[in-house]
């Protein structure tokens, strides 16, 4: 009786263990097959993440044109591709490989942001910089408009344009004046020309000591000069100057005034003043004396 008693037991309790095994085993299955959904889900969400970061990087390549950079965005493109392939051969029961192409998806979103704000700088300086030689080109042309009657040697000196870096001269002013100091346009009273100008703001400019050369012509074209082999280079030739004038270049506007000492016969007429720094005639001026 007793022995009954004790095999019932045990059944019970060995039934009770399978049921419980088997309620642990079903448990288990099912958050195995909820955990396998959602690594499907994130792969999935990964994959599309890779697919488009290689995208943008091809637009990103068509909206610059340094080829230094462009070869890093190719670059990155491509690590991005390997990456998406190593990621859509892998199981998603890989919890490892899973986690590592996750580690590398975060690195490949940070080195793509970073290059979207480069791109971003540097398109905006070059619209600015477009719009600055825009502006430069539209100054060239009226200073061509302004002396296309002159003769060829003064039409080529004008071809050189100043540039954004270089020096630009402004609000020229020519006074000649009588042994008084007065302001005077009768030739034969004149004994001297104050010539007048300010060198534009420019920060782009080097700054230090700069030469400028002042080159004041007759009505025939002769050049006014105290010393015939007083020359400056320009354009692979030398050119005759009136006056030389050093000055030192911050980068700020600045005022110059140079004087010439009538000490020639000066004949009635229009004179034209051209001055040049580093290799470029950077401002022109015509005045008349009767």
């Amino acid at each position: 009786m007793n022995n009954n008693k004790k095999l019932i037991a045990v059944i019970i309790l060995l039934l009770l263990i399978i049921g419980g095994v088997s309620y642990y085993a079903l448990r288990q299955k099912q958050e195995n097959k909820e955990m396998q959904q959602l690594y499907d889900v994130e792969k999935e969400e990964m994959e599309n993440e890779y697919s488009t970061f290689a995208t943008q990087y091809d637009e990103l390549q068509v909206q610059i044109d340094n080829d230094s950079i462009r070869e890093k965005l190719e670059a990155e493109k491509l690590k991005t591709q390997r990456l998406l392939e190593e990621l859509r051969q892998v199981k998603t029961s890989d919890a490892n490989e899973i986690m590592r192409l996750k580690k590398e998806l975060k690195t490949v979103r940070a080195v793509l942001r970073s290059y979207i704000v480069q791109i971003d700088s540097l398109n905006r300086i070059n619209e600015a910089l477009t719009t600055e030689n825009r502006q430069v080109k539209q100054q060239y042309h009226e200073a061509t408009r302004q002396i296309n009657t002159l003769s060829q040697e003064k039409k080529d000196l004008s071809e050189r344009v100043t540039l954004a870096s270089q020096l630009d001269a402004t609000s020229i002013v020519v006074t000649p004046k009588n042994k008084r100091g007065k302001a005077e346009n009768k030739v034969d009273k004149v004994k001297n020309i104050a010539i007048s100008f300010t060198i534009v703001k420019n920060i782009t400019a080097k700054t230090g000591e700069r030469t400028l050369y002042i080159r004041l012509t007759k009505p025939d074209n002769e050049v006014l000069t105290k010393n015939a082999s007083a020359t400056f280079p320009y354009e692979n030739k030398n050119l005759t100057y009136s006056i030389k004038k050093y000055i030192e270049y911050t980068g700020e506007e600045q005022n110059v005034t140079v004087y010439w000492d009538v000490e020639e016969y000066l004949p009635a007429g229009t004179y034209h003043v051209y001055i040049f720094a580093d290799g470029t005639m950077i401002g022109q001026q015509a005045f008349n004396m009767k």
